[in-house]
């Protein structure tokens, strides 16, 4: 007979992490390693079924959600992530487990990304989480770029992100469109209000079709405006369906605006 039941998890391996076994809880030693270096960690417990595993770090900062931390399986590893408005600007992985206790007091209390990589070097930093964390214009900015790089650099093998491509280099070009938070799924390019998961859906959006056209959909994924001959045209298509008063992208997420 077979159960539908989930397996249970893995429990840690108590020989890579004698620390933690020692200490009880991963929630627990990471308290210990921030207390001797003089570090105060509002550490929570994920699972208690298996404290070894996981641990949160709330934060102080406006916009910041707690940092997560989980334990690697097969080796030592502590791997850290934080959000801020919804976006994950945190992220790393260590051995070590002062150096990870810098990294999260480092987020709790409010610290730029490059602050916390200086005191735990593991932590990596983007270009574009440096760009959220100057604000959600310099994120639109960063993004744009790197979104036309990346198509750029898939165009010539492939003839749907060639389309995209043409697509976005004529969205970009209109300002109404440049100040949007922009973003291909399946090579459809999006555009949204807000720089954070989840995204907004009242901009329409656009398909490249196999016969080198475009179908124009939106705010929702049925609703079709239009299918066009050429990227100018399609870009043409999506100003004539932007909501009224679409200005420029801001931070956070479509949940901030409309809460559910």
């Amino acid at each position: 007979m077979t159960s539908n039941s989930p397996r249970p998890a893995t429990p840690a391996d108590a020989d890579l992490y004698p620390d933690l076994a020692a200490a009880g809880s991963l929630a627990a030693a990471l308290e210990l390693a921030a207390a001797e270096q003089g570090l105060d960690l509002d550490v929570v417990l994920c699972n208690e079924s298996d404290p070894l595993r996981s641990a949160g770090v709330a934060s102080t900062a406006a916009g910041r959600e707690p940092c997560w931390i989980f334990i690697g399986a097969e080796s030592r590893w502590f791997n850290i992530n934080g959000l801020r408005q919804g976006v994950q600007l945190l992220s790393g992985a260590t051995s070590d487990l002062g150096e990870l206790a810098r990294a999260a007091a480092g987020w709790r209390n409010g610290a730029k990304l490059r602050e916390i990589q200086k005191v735990a070097p593991f932590i990596e930093v983007s270009e574009l989480a440096e760009a959220y964390e100057r604000g959600p214009a310099a994120a639109v900015t960063v993004q744009w770029r790197l979104l036309l790089e990346d198509l750029r650099q898939e165009a010539d093998r492939l003839d749907l992100a060639r389309q995209t491509l043409e697509l976005a280099e004529a969205a970009s070009a209109e300002p109404k469109l440049r100040q949007l938070y922009p973003l291909t799924s399946h090579w459809s390019l999006h555009f949204t209000t807000c720089t954070g998961f989840p995204y907004s859906w009242d901009v329409p959006f656009v398909d490249p079709l196999r016969d080198g056209r475009y179908r124009i959909c939106g705010p929702s994924r049925g609703t079709v405006i239009g299918e066009a001959e050429t990227a100018e045209d399609a870009v043409a298509l999506v100003l004539n369906g932007l909501p009224e008063n679409c200005g420029p992208a801001v931070a956070g997420t479509a949940n901030d605006r409309h809460p559910q």
